[in-house]
């Protein structure tokens, strides 16, 4: 490198598309390259020994004196750029249309001459291209921002609509099981009505004996009385009417609190529960749907309790009810049952119905599919059913066979994960 001719090293900073021009301590001009000369149209000759600032009147000069005292305090080059401003030196074909895009870099180094004497090197060049790329990926990667803003926006807004769809469809599954439920209360309130009237009539008859002792000349009067108005009759009877009258509060009191227990529709948190309490619940509220299709037969086995939701398994557990129930065409059985394996409970409705075909078996967990008669169901019920066991970390498995009926369990850990695992279906 030492042997290579000055000529070439000069060629070389002759060709160069950089604009180079060599300032002395005192800032004036002492050469430039034909960069300079072709790219601001002045002449090189005239421009030697004078001030920079003389030659390039348009310089910033506090912007540049603050630039060239930096460079001579640290004793090494310092780069900046002018940004959407005008450049340091204006050279032609640095000017775009787009002026927000010219980037113009200056790159200031000290250096000493021969004698000792400190010159400046300073070297322009335009960044405009790769300012403008830099800007377009800025541009880019803002849009990409926005893009994910609205992605998270929109699967909070599918979170919120999925859980609004879950309490809709158990508030219309209730409201479908209304008339039912309004049957098994009137049935109870019907006969403790009219065996309130009767109790009523007895009372009076009853109270007339008592006011007859005040009045009756002797015993046989009151015992006249007493045969004229049945009394003995009425003991027997008043009896069997409380009784009777009881047994058909309770009843309405069951359905009512079963009602309570089973629609808790604020309920989110996981918490342990009695699964086969939460059955029951069920039971109660769905019996007006099942008891004129099936017997329903529990096969309860030992269960600890759940961590769950009650009110969402419960849901469960009515649809799969409903559905056995919708699946049986005459009169059939429903078995409910549990049980426990390892880690996990299950729960199990099978009927006695007509099974499912094999080419709907896949589907009918997807939203708004039925196989039911326009107005007998919305489609939503196995698909909430599938989206809560989900939720739960568990799994459903069904089994059918045409004309013979099918078997749907539902697996549920007994401790919740503390990273929900994805469901599996199987047939």
């Amino acid at each position: 490198m030492d042997n290579l001719p000055p000529e070439l090293f000069s060629s070389l900073v002759e060709r160069i598309d950089l604009g180079i021009i060599v300032l002395d301590s005192n800032l004036c001009i002492r050469r430039w390259n034909g960069v300079i000369s072709q790219r601001s149209g002045k002449n090189q000759s005239l421009a030697i020994g004078r001030p920079f600032f003389e030659v390039f009147p348009d310089v910033d000069q506090h912007s540049f004196s603050k630039f060239v005292e930096l460079a001579r305090g640290r004793g090494i080059h310092v780069y900046n750029h002018w940004l959407e401003q005008a450049p340091l030196v204006q050279l032609s074909g640095e000017a775009d249309d787009d002026a927000s895009q010219h980037v113009q870099s200056a790159l200031l180094f000290p250096f000493e001459g021969q004698g000792g004497e400190l010159y400046f090197g300073l070297v322009m060049y335009d960044t405009g291209a790769i300012a403008k790329s830099s800007a377009h990926l800025e541009s880019a990667l803002k849009a990409l921002r926005l893009k994910q803003v609205e992605q998270d926006q929109l699967l909070r807004r599918l979170e919120t609509a999925n859980s609004q769809l879950l309490q809709s469809e158990k508030l219309a599954a209730i409201g479908q099981l209304a008339a039912g439920v309004a049957h098994e209360i009137n049935n109870p309130i019907g006969f403790v009505f009219s065996n309130l009237k009767t109790l009523s009539g007895y009372v009076q008859d009853l109270l007339k004996i008592i006011d007859a002792v005040d009045v009756v000349a002797d015993l046989d009067e009151l015992r006249q009385i007493k045969r004229g108005l049945e009394y003995d009759y009425i003991r027997s009877d008043v009896g069997a009417l409380i009784d009777e009258s009881e047994d058909g509060i309770d009843r309405v009191k069951r359905i009512i609190s079963a009602l309570k227990d089973f629609s808790h529709i604020e309920e989110e948190e996981f918490r342990p529960a009695d699964l086969h309490r939460g059955l029951d619940t069920t039971l109660n509220v769905v019996n007006n749907e099942l008891k004129y299709k099936a017997e329903v037969i529990k096969e309860y086995g030992e269960l600890p309790e759940v961590e769950c939701i009650p009110s969402q398994i419960n849901q469960v557990a009515m649809n799969l009810l409903v559905n056995a129930a919708h699946a049986i065409e005459k009169f059939g059985r429903i078995y409910l049952r549990t049980g426990i394996e390892q880690e996990e409970v299950w729960l199990e409705v099978e009927d006695t119905g007509k099974g499912i075909e094999d080419k709907v078996l896949n589907r009918i967990f997807e939203p708004f599919f039925t196989t039911k008669p326009v107005g007998k169901g919305t489609g939503l019920g196995l698909a909430l059913s599938y989206t809560i066991v989900q939720k739960h970390s568990g799994r459903i498995e069904v089994k059918s066979e045409l004309g013979a009926g099918t078997r749907f369990r539902v697996y549920l850990p007994i401790r919740q994960p503390s990273e929900p695992q994805q469901q599996e279906v199987s047939s």
